[in-house]
């Protein structure tokens, strides 16, 4: 019997109970049956500000159905311990604001508990929130998460850091470390750090051991693992993955030259890069990868120190997340990602704005 339930009975049977009293054990008891949200909020994240969203988010929480708190994360990590703390409160969703990264912070310390994920995509790539066809629209994402459609999806960890849609070694670790680096996000910044990279990049050998297969020794230009399909913004190295089968797609493409590079973009985009014969698949539950010496690899998109030899392994069903009752069919064909281009870059140019407004607030000052 619950506490407030019991505690009424035993006023009542003592008679020494009134009608305040009993207004406020009902509305204790009602208090304690209302589910717990809370939001975790990265104020850091893409490009767009984030002061307005726990107004946003109150305007779609329900008063008189939620217990819900909003919390801005402060430091690196900080995602992580209020979402651990969350969990051990017994919070029933706990809300993602912000991108991958915080995304991943907040979601790794749900794995393997009963609280559930929702995520409102405000990043530069939005990979989780894209593969479970969550919308990039604000309002819209809110909406879904008042659904409450919950589902499981698997993750990953390599040597122990957990991962949900990709990890990886070669170029795509070398870019997530530059991106780490700067103190402007957004696509104008990321694409200028693919350039840059490219440039100078050397594709590197690794040897790659499948469970119950013999190691393969490939000189690659990219080691992709994935449990999700894509990066992010729809670029999607795996297209088969699948985050609830138990398997991790390993991406492998050969050295590329630049008369390759307009060809895979496009593939990527449009989910066809098995049609290329610079890249390999391979489906397994486990791997080891090793390289000739130990630097960066990314997890979902943020660059980790690691040995030699990485160890990775799925684990399934062990993320609870709100996805939509009615996802928006979605189409991948070339028509579609030069729309797809066009709109990314309606979307740079306020970032664009914004820097050329600074250059000249910057020149007229030193006048």
């Amino acid at each position: 019997m619950h506490p407030y339930i019991f505690g009424l009975i035993l006023e009542i049977l003592h008679g020494t109970f009134d009608i305040q009293q009993i207004i406020i054990i009902f509305a204790g008891h009602l208090y304690s049956l209302m589910e717990k949200i809370t939001a975790i909020i990265n104020p850091i994240s893409g490009t767009a500000s984030k002061k307005r969203i726990p107004t946003l988010l109150d305007q779609y929480i329900p008063q008189d159905k939620f217990e819900k708190r909003f919390f801005f994360t402060e430091y690196p990590g900080h995602a992580f311990e209020l979402a651990n703390q969350a969990v051990r409160d017994k919070v029933d969703y706990i809300i993602a604001v912000g991108g991958d990264g915080t995304v991943n912070e907040v979601a790794k310390a749900l794995v393997d508990s009963t609280a559930v994920l929702g995520i409102v995509p405000m990043g530069s790539g939005n990979g989780l929130a894209r593969d479970l066809s969550i919308p990039m629209d604000i309002r819209k994402a809110m909406e879904v998460i008042m659904e409450r459609n919950v589902t499981t999806i698997d993750y990953c960890k390599a040597n122990g850091h957990i991962f949900f849609c990709t990890c990886g070694v070669g170029f795509d670790a070398s870019v997530s470390e530059r991106f780490a680096e700067e103190k402007r996000r957004g696509p104008l910044t990321y694409l200028k750090d693919v350039v840059t990279e490219y440039i100078k990049f050397q594709p590197d050998i690794y040897e790659i051991s499948l469970e119950n297969k013999e190691a393969l020794t490939k000189k690659a230009f990219l080691v992709t693992c994935a449990n999700a399909s894509q990066y992010g913004n729809n670029a999607f190295i795996a297209p088969h993955a699948d985050m609830n089968d138990g398997l991790i797609d390993v991406a492998v493409i050969s050295p590329i030259t630049p008369f390759d590079i307009a060809n895979l973009v496009v593939q990527m985009f449009t989910k066809q890069m098995r049609k290329n014969n610079k890249v390999e698949y391979f489906k397994t539950r486990k791997l080891t990868l090793k390289k000739k010496k130990p630097g960066a690899i990314h997890i979902d998109g943020e660059p980790v120190y690691m040995g030699e030899t990485i160890s990775i392994e799925v684990f399934q069903s062990g993320l609870r997340v709100i996805s939509p009752l009615n996802p928006m069919p979605q189409v991948y064909d070339v028509p579609s990602f030069f729309s797809y281009i066009n709109r990314l870059y309606e979307d740079i140019k306020p970032e664009r704005n914004v820097t050329e407004k600074q250059s000249i607030t910057g020149i007229i000052k030193n006048k």
